[in-house]
């Protein structure tokens, strides 16, 4: 049961493709941001879509492979935990930032696919 506590899956769209850093420890970090739609009825026989954006950190092997495999636009599906930061601006101010560090993920759809299924 302890693998529940901390656990995300999201299913969303690269909003560009990964940023990879390389560090002198040898450790490889690849970060993006990653757009999840929600859509519902907006109670005037329309619908409502709400697009939240996700920051993205993967680290190691995982890391490595989003570098070669995913690109802008592609869908995934990915598994993670929560992950709560704070750091001091260059002004002294405190600053949050939650971030979605990835275990996991599969790539669903790439840009091109979703687009030649629209078309048809």
């Amino acid at each position: 049961m302890n693998n529940l506590r901390n656990k995300v899956t999201l299913i969303g769209r690269l909003g560009a493709k990964p940023e990879v850093m390389k560090f002198e420890s040898g450790r490889t970090l690849a970060r993006f941001s990653l757009a999840t739609n929600d859509r519902y009825p907006d109670g005037k026989g329309g619908w409502k879509d709400d697009t939240q954006w996700h920051n993205i950190n993967a680290w190691g092997k995982t890391a490595e492979n989003m570098s070669k495999l995913l690109d802008k636009g592609n869908e995934i599906i990915l598994d993670g935990r929560l992950v709560h930061q704070q750091f001091n601006t260059k002004n002294g101010e405190k600053r949050y930032a939650t971030i979605v560090e990835a275990n996991d993920f599969a790539l669903l759809m790439t840009k091109k696919e979703t687009a030649e299924a629209a078309a048809n």
